[in-house]
Parts: C-alpha cells; sequence; structure tokens
C-alpha cells in the first residue's frame, strides 16, 4: 500500500486560505493533521500568498483556531515582495506600498522606506492586500509605475477564500493596475520561486510536499519548482477544474481535505483506484464500477491527462455527484 504521505516528505508547506483555514473557521480536521505531522516529527510550514498580516498574527490566527503554530514557521507573500523589492533597490530608498500596515512593516525591515503618495519620490510600488484599499490608493500607484518604477505584486490570486465565500483577491486589483498603466508587476508569491524557495529553505527540507487548495498557485508553484502537491478540494479548485487541468496545474496527488496528509501515497496518488473501470474509447471516457467518488476523479484525471482536445465523459451516477457531466 505504500508509506504515509507524512513518512516520505520531510517537509509539508501548508498553504492557510482555502486549505487550513477559510477566513475565521478551521477546515474541518485541520488541526488533528498539523498535530499529526509535528507528532512524525515532519517540519511544518505555513506558507500563505496572503500578503495583509504578519507572521505573528498568521501564528497567533491559527493558535486561536486550535492550530499549534510558531512565528518562524510562517512564510508570507509579504515578506517575499519586500525581498524582492530589497534586493533591486538601495537602502533608504521609498517604497509606495499598496497594504496594510503589516506589509509596510515588512519594508522597514529591509533597510526601505514605505510611503503612501507618489509625491515621496518612491522607487517602488509593493501591492498586497488590503481590505481598505481605495481608488485614490490605486491612482498613487498608477502614476509612480507610469513612471518607470518597479513595480512587485505579493501575489495575483484572483479570489480570497472566505467562511462567507470567495472574495476579490489582491489579483483582481493588481488587474485594475495592468489595465491602467499597460505595466505587468514582477510577482513575489505563489506560483513565482521567491516565496516557495523561502518556505523550503527555512524548513531545511531536500524532499518537501506543497499542500494547497488553487492550481494557479499552489499546484503551478510546486510544478515549477520541481516539487510533488498534494491537491485539497476545501477552497478554490473543484473536480472539474483539475480533471481538464493543463499540465502545469496538475497536483501528484487529490485529496477532499488536509487529513490526506495521513494517507498512504498509493491511496491520495491520481491513476486507476480499485473498483472503477475508466477506461477511453475514441473520444470518450467510459466508466463503470462502484466506490469512492475521488478515486474515481484519480483514476479520471490520470485518463484525461492523456488525451488531446475535449472528450466526453459517459454518465454514471458519481459523476454527478462530484459536478461532473458531458465533454471535459
Amino acid at each position: 500500500m505504500g508509506d504515509r504521505l507524512v513518512d516520505v516528505y520531510d517537509a509539508l508547506l501548508f498553504d492557510l486560505d482555502g486549505t487550513v483555514y477559510r477566513g475565521g473557521q478551521a477546515v474541518p480536521g485541520a488541526a488533528a493533521a498539523v498535530a499529526a505531522v509535528r507528532a512524525n516529527r515532519t517540519a511544518v510550514r505555513f506558507v500563505t500568498n496572503n500578503a495583509s498580516r504578519s507572521p505573528q498574527d498568521v501564528a497567533a490566527h491559527l493558535v486561536g483556531l486550535g492550530i499549534d503554530a510558531e512565528v518562524d514557521e510562517v512564510s508570507t507573500s509579504a515578506q517575499a515582495g519586500a525581498a524582492v523589492v530589497a534586493e533591486r533597490l538601495a537602502p533608504g530608498d521609498a517604497v509606495l506600498v499598496l497594504g496594510t500596515a503589516a506589509l509596510a512593516a515588512e519594508v522597514t525591515a529591509r533597510g526601505l522606506v514605505p510611503v503612501r503618495t507618489a509625491d515621496a519620490g518612491p522607487k517602488a510600488v509593493l501591492q498586497g492586500l488590503s481590505p481598505d484599499l481605495a481608488w485614490r490608493d490605486l491612482a498613487e500607484a498608477a502614476l509612480v509605475i507610469r513612471s518607470g518604477a518597479l513595480w512587485v505584486a505579493c501575489n495575483v490570486d484572483r479570489t480570497l477564500p472566505t467562511e462567507r465565500g470567495l472574495l476579490p483577491g489582491n489579483g483582481a486589483l493588481v488587474h485594475a493596475l495592468v489595465i491602467a498603466t499597460e505595466r505587468e508587476p514582477v510577482v513575489a508569491g505563489k506560483p513565482a520561486a521567491p516565496l516557495m524557495d523561502e518556505s523550503v529553505r527555512s524548513a531545511g527540507a531536500a524532499h518537501p510536499l506543497v499542500v494547497g487548495d488553487r492550481l494557479d498557485t499552489d499546484i503551478e508553484g510546486a510544478v515549477a519548482t520541481g516539487l510533488d502537491s498534494l491537491l485539497v478540494l476545501t477552497g478554490v479548485a473543484t473536480a472539474r477544474n483539475v480533471l481538464e487541468a493543463p499540465r502545469q496545474h496538475r497536483p501528484t496527488y487529490l485529496a477532499a481535505d488536509i487529513r490526506a496528509v495521513t494517507e498512504t501515497t498509493d491511496a491520495v496518488a491520481i491513476g486507476p483506484k480499485p473498483g472503477w473501470d475508466v477506461r477511453v474509447d475514441g473520444d470518450r471516457i467510459r466508466v463503470e464500477g462502484a466506490g469512492d467518488p475521488l478515486d474515481l476523479l484519480r483514476a479520471l484525471c490520470a485518463a484525461r491527462w492523456a488525451l488531446d482536445g475535449p472528450v466526453r465523459l459517459d454518465a454514471h451516477p458519481a459523476l454527478a455527484a462530484l459536478g461532473l457531466t458531458g465533454s471535459s
């Protein structure tokens, strides 16, 4: 049956929003899953594209949800974004911050000066999510970006998973500036390398596993850096998303939630599964059998990813339960 994920990998890099929690609520089983990883003496890192809070606040939020966390186990896109800016500017240079006080603090920690207006002469714009961001803030940034200054986005997540549903993410606001300035930012967070590289380095990991809910950030970031990944269906990604995923968005493993880290690799790997007969017949995928619908999805992904072009799925009650009908 194979070893458990927690035994195979020397560090688990957990995404947060949509993976460990949704807003102010922990994902069911998250606390027990993280505790099991720690009990196994496997390194834990919480790797978040959300740049709105400091590592201290993130750790405190996790602890408040019953999930053990240390500040030095948290890696944020705010840290990665400030590091990217600092690499390209001189100490004491001004940086226009679009984001929270936590993001400004990361800029200060790198020896730079956070400012809020174009009149302060900033050499760069650093953009992260803030619930209080207004048109005037975007207008100041547009002036600086159009002047030719460096522009770094902490992340380009289009949406933010919360207990109320999906809300606009930093990427939605980044896109507004892309339209307004006809420029593209340097990206620090997932799927770009800076945040992922820093989390691996800080964990001292040689063989880490990325765990996340988004194909276009968590999984793409893992693929781009040559790491294995576990996709969980507690946040953004749906069964159809993963079935139709392009090569750069394809996870190694698939599960309902992060409790799967204590499952065996064979159980959650993409591929054929007992109880399900999934066959490709021309432009159709035929399904027979019964069992766990997620096992069916794992088998379907293996078959679908081997094909080029659209295919049709035969009717089966388990497909409807997964939200999968018709073409793919």
